[in-house]
This record gives structure tokens, sequence and C-alpha cells, in this order.
């Protein structure tokens, strides 16, 4: 029996392939009437045997060469021709396209960094019909439909000059993500989710109008229904034994069930007067999400043990926003910003333990931590205000400052009950609060009047301050566990990032990138209430342990772009990265500042396409990536090794323009 959602897939694609299909027929008969190239005879009178034209051969002229049929050669085609159609130019088409991959190793990782089903796969790549309905109206209707890929678009667009339009268009794609899980390096023990990838589908059907009256507000409205329906890989993975009996966290894979839809109503008016641009608008969207994060413990094992983690949300959000654009003179553009934001959350929840995903709580030993029957709600306001100006004092130098201030609110209350292992539940409520200033300036330049060098330099520094309460929250069960909290911390920030870089023209065929940055974000914490005490006797000293977090970042890059010939493309690029991070924990825990993490990157990569024919081209890459974390374990002890990233990727792709119609491409990845 086939499951609800393969039924589902089946009637969509059908839908499709009738749709498309009496496109196509539309689309053959309307270029046969409409698109013939110049010089067919499309009019001419039925040839018919009633009243042939006299048989005689007395006064047939002899056969000469000034008498004989001249012949027209055609010119040859021009490359641009033979990439994009022939001679002719169409008004309606339809492209095909088919093709498949042979893989081999992780397929579910392949299917994810490609972001294709991974098998054969074929339909239309694009196709357009258009066709003037009435004076100074148009009709157009666009599509895309690649089976197996899932990869599907129509739209219907119905334009009328000085007046306005409307459109209306459905999309659906899918991507895909890999589920596995952790590799054990001392057993040799890998734990696949299974040989394909997860699927999600997106999808978006939207209606949008318009008016377009000359010297009046322009008006637009739009109505949006999006869509996620699917599965996707996670990085919470669960518990397993390896080896031994070892318990290790972390390896057991884990995956998204995902259900969410939304619609979203917006409305904007916009307005020019003289040589100021004026707009505004309102937004109000509507959702619902019901996801569940399901775990598979001990996997493999004779006790193994399914994690439902289900999550449900319903909101609704409104926002009114504006802007406006002025010049006040030819070298100097202002231009300004405003949102406002209010959102309402309704959310529940459970997290349950079973034989099986999506069952209901059940008392059980080896349970650990859960809950059920979790409802509450949020709410948050949000302003945001930006100030902008273009000045362009000289011919070759421009400089732009901007200015951007933001606030939010937020406040969240829930209630629930808690359980663990066989004990009897216990009800939980918590509430919080939290309240955010920033301000972020920011300058821009830019300089090109020394020849063939084109300079920027940009520096941005943010300010923050902000305070969060919390109380309540899981606490002990039968004893067991910790206490539920109560906080007040109070925090500043200070965000610093300097970057310049230089655009270099040495010769026709050559041209140099290079660039760099150096970033500084700086957290610091007052926590004046805190029920978790911080010194080393205590059994839970987070949240509101650290007082100071810094982190660094050092990053350069260089890439040089050559072209030794006329169809030769050459792209060598290096960064290097360089990260670190500072903690500092509450002096009452005898602890001085540290630094927590240092990470290493170098990035190497190679890039090369040549166009031998016209017809023929080839293309082919090299990436080799360094990556190294350490932490003071790591730098401590050898029972913790540093975490290392390093990998290489190489990637070769030819193709052939067989004719005016069809293109043939070859990858190797």
């Amino acid at each position: 029996m086939k499951s609800r959602t393969l039924l589902q897939n089946e009637r969509i694609g059908w839908h499709w392939a009738a749709l498309f299909g009496l496109c196509v027929a539309v689309s053959t008969l309307w270029a046969a009437e409409t698109n013939a190239p110049a010089g067919a005879v499309t009019n001419a009178p039925p040839a018919t045997a009633t009243n042939p034209p006299p048989s005689t051969v007395t006064n047939t002229p002899p056969a000469t060469a000034t008498n004989a049929p001249q012949r027209t050669v055609a010119a040859p085609m021009t490359p641009e021709q033979m990439f994009e159609g022939g001679t002719n130019a169409y008004n309606n088409w339809i492209e095909f396209g088919v093709g498949g991959f042979f893989t081999s190793g992780n397929k579910a990782q392949f299917q994810q960094r490609n972001q294709t089903s991974g098998g054969a796969f074929g339909g239309i790549e694009d196709f357009h019909c258009q066709n003037t309905i009435a004076k100074g109206a148009t009709m157009n209707v666009d599509g895309r439909g690649i089976f197996d890929n899932d990869d599907y678009k129509l739209s219907l667009a119905v334009d009328k000059e000085k007046l306005g339009y409307v459109r209306f268009s459905v999309t659906q794609f899918r991507t895909w993500s890999d589920g596995d899980g952790g590799f054990y390096a001392p057993a040799n023990v890998y734990y696949p989710q299974g040989e394909n990838a997860l699927a999600l589908d997106r999808g978006d059907i939207s209606i949008e109008a318009g008016l377009t009256l000359d010297k009046l507000p322009q008006v637009k409205f739009k109505y949006d229904h999006l869509y996620r329906d699917g599965e996707e890989g996670s990085t919470s993975w669960g518990y397993t034994h390896p080896v031994g009996g070892t318990l290790v966290r972390g390896l057991s894979p884990s995956i998204y069930d995902i259900d969410e839809r939304s619609d979203v109503f917006q409305l904007d008016v916009t307005h020019h007067i003289k040589a100021t641009e004026f707009g505004a608008g309102l937004r109000y969207e509507s959702g619902r999400l019901d996801n569940a994060l399901k775990i598979d413990q001990f996997s493999g094992e004779s006790f193994q043990q399914k994690i439902t983690d289900r999550q449900g949300t319903t909101y609704d959000l409104f926002n009114v926003h504006s802007f406006t654009e002025s010049w006040i003179n030819k070298n100097v553009l202002l231009s300004s910003g405003f949102s406002y934001s209010d959102l309402d959350n309704t959310f529940s929840g459970s997290r349950n333990y079973g034989s099986d995903y999506d069952v209901v709580y059940t008392p059980y030993s080896q349970n650990g931590v859960g809950y059920y029957g979790l409802s509450g709600g949020s709410h948050l306001n949000e302003y945001v205000g930006d100030l902008n100006l273009f000045i362009k004092p000289w011919k070759h130098f421009t400089i732009v400052p901007s200015l951007r201030i933001q606030q939010q609110d937020t406040d969240a209350n829930s209630g629930g009950f808690e359980t663990m292992g066989a004990y009897s539940p216990a009800s939980f409520t918590a509430n919080s609060g939290q309240s955010d200033l920033d301000l972020r300036e920011r300058l821009d330049l830019t300089y090109n009047g020394i020849t063939n060098w084109v300079l920027y330099a940009r520096g941005e520094l943010t300010e923050g301050s902000g305070n969060l309460t919390e109380y309540g929250g899981l606490g002990p069960i039968n004893g067991i566990g910790v206490p539920s909290i109560a906080r007040y911390t109070d925090d500043d920030r200070f965000f610093q990032k300097y970057s310049v870089g230089a655009r270099w023209y040495p010769a026709r065929r050559l041209t140099v990138d290079a660039g760099g940055y150096y970033k500084h974000n700086d957290y610091n914490y007052d926590h004046t209430l805190d029920s978790t005490p911080n010194d080393s006797a205590s059994p839970n000293q987070y949240p509101a342990y650290l007082v100071m977090q810094n982190f660094e970042t050092y990053d350069g890059n260089i890439r040089v772009t050559l072209r030794p010939r006329q169809n030769v493309t050459a792209v060598t690029r290096y960064d290097y990265q360089y990260s670190t991070i500072q903690n500092r924990p509450d002096p009452i825990s005898g602890l001085s500042e540290m630094e927590s993490s240092r990470t290493t990157s170098h990035i190497f990569a190679q890039d090369v396409s040549w166009t031998p024919w016209s017809r023929l081209y080839l293309q082919a890459g090299f990436n080799y990536i360094l990556n190294q974390t350490r932490t003071p374990a790591s730098d401590s002890t050898q029972a913790v090794l540093p975490a290392q990233n390093d990998y290489w990727t190489l990637n070769f792709s030819p193709g052939l323009v067989l004719d005016d119609r069809t293109d043939l491409k070859v990858s190797f990845f």
C-alpha cells in the first residue's frame, strides 16, 4: 500500500504532466503560426489541378545560366547563435533536458552536496509562451518540470501598459540532507541513517497584483502560501555503546520530521516626487509548525530506544515599514528606513521515550528526562531604524556612512509536566523577559583614481546593552536533578570589524584581488541575581557562570585571475583564517581568564576553464582545506586530540553543444 505522501506526489506529477502537455501543444501550434522564420510561405494559396497553366514546348525559353534559379548560401552561425539556439529569435520555446549520476561511496552525502536525487532525471528545463491578448496587454506562461528531482514551476502573468499587472505562480522543489550519524574511530563503527539522503519538499503558491498608473502612487498586493513537508538531518545525535559497553554520546542518527504552513499578505505603496522616492507597506503573516526531532538511541543494540521531541507552534506576525530616498544633489543621496514588528506565538510540545516514535508517555525505569503537556506563549516587539548617506566628494572617491538602531523586547511563559524513569511526573512552570538595544555605525570608502586599481576599506562598530530575567524551568524529580533557576543578568557588548582590500589589473588578461579583515566581539555579563552558586562545589554552575566572552578573528585572502589565452581562464585563491575564544568565569570559581578554543584554517582553490572549440568547453576545479581546532584539554593530554577537519575535493565538467537545440554535459566530482 502506498503512503499518503507518495500518492499525493503522483497526483501532482500527473497534473503537471497534463498541464505541460497542453501548453506544449498550444506552443507548437502557436509557433507554427506566429514564429515562422522570414521567407517561409505561410500564406500561400492552396495548389489545385483545376486551372493548371497550359503546358507548351514551343514557348519554353532555352535553359541558360542567366535564367537558372539563384542559390542562396546561408551565412554560418556565429558562436553566440550557436549557443543561443540559431539565427532566428522566437517568442515561444520549450527546452528538454535529461541526465543521471553514477555514484560510489556515500550516496546520501553526494545527494546533499549536489542537491539531486542521485539517479536519472529529466523533463522540461524551461518553457515559455507569450502573446498579445489586447492592445497594450500581453500574457506570459512560464514553466519547468524536472521529474525524479521533484522540481516544478508554473507561472501565468498578464500585463497591461500604464495600468497594472496580475501574476499567479506555483513552485515546488526538493532539498536533500544527509541524515547519517557519527563515526567512532577506535572501533571503526559507523552509524548510517540509510542509503539515501532525507528529502524535504518546499513550495510557494502566490498571487500578485499591482497598479502602475502614470504620475500616481504605485500599489502592489501579494499573497503567498508557503509550506515545507518532509524530513531533514539533525546533528542532535543520540547515545550508543559502540564497543565494550562504553556509553558514547552523539553517534546515533536523528532526523527532523517537518510539517510547516504559513500565509503571508503584503501591501506596498511607493511614490516618486521630484528627487525623492517614498514607500510604505504592511505585512501580516500567520503560520502553523508541527515538527518533531526523532532520535534513535542505542541503534542496532538489543535495547533500542526511540525519542520523539515534538514541537508545535502557531504564530501571528504584523509588520509596518517605510523608507525614503532623496538625491540632495547629483553627488549626495540620503536614504532612511523604519520597521516595527509585533509577533505572538503559542506553542506546545512533548519529549517521550518508547519502542517506536510518536508514542504517548509511559513510565519506564530506563527513560531519561522528558516532559509532556507543554503549553505556553511568547511575545516580541521590535523597532528598527536606519539612516544612510552616499557622498561622492571627488570623481573617483565615495564615502558611505550609515547608522542603524534596533530595540527588541520579548517575554515568554510556559508550563507542563516533567518526567524521568518510572517516577511520578512533576509539574513545572517558567517565565522570562528580555530587552536589548543595539546601535551600529558603519563607514565604507572606495577609491578608483589610480589607473588599474580599485581600493576599498570598511569599518563597523556595534554597541549594545540589555537585560535578561529567567524564573523556573525543569526541576528535580524524587530529589534527582538540579533545581529550577532564578536569574537576572545585565549585559553589554561591543563588536568591531575592519576590512581592507584592493583589486589590481597589472595586465589586460590578469587580475589580482587581495583583502582581509579583523573582527573582535566582546561580551560582558553582570549576574545581579543567580540561584546557581558558581563555586567548585556547586552541582549546577550554568547558566550564569561566565562573566566575559571574547571572540577574535583574523582573515586574509588573495585571488589571481589569469587569462593566458582568449579561451582559457584560471582562478587561484588562498584564504587564511585564525580565530580564538577567550572566557572568564565568575571569580568565585577560583578560575582565571583562559583561551578555550583556537582554530586555524588554510583554504587553497584552483579553477580552470577552457573553450577549445565554440561547441566545447572544459571546466576543472580543486579545493584543499586544512582546519584544526585546539583546546586546553588537547594541549594538556594526548587523551583528547585536536579537532581536525582536513579534506580535498576535485571536480571536472565538460560540455558539448551538439546543435542549436541540444547541449550535452558530463560531470565528475
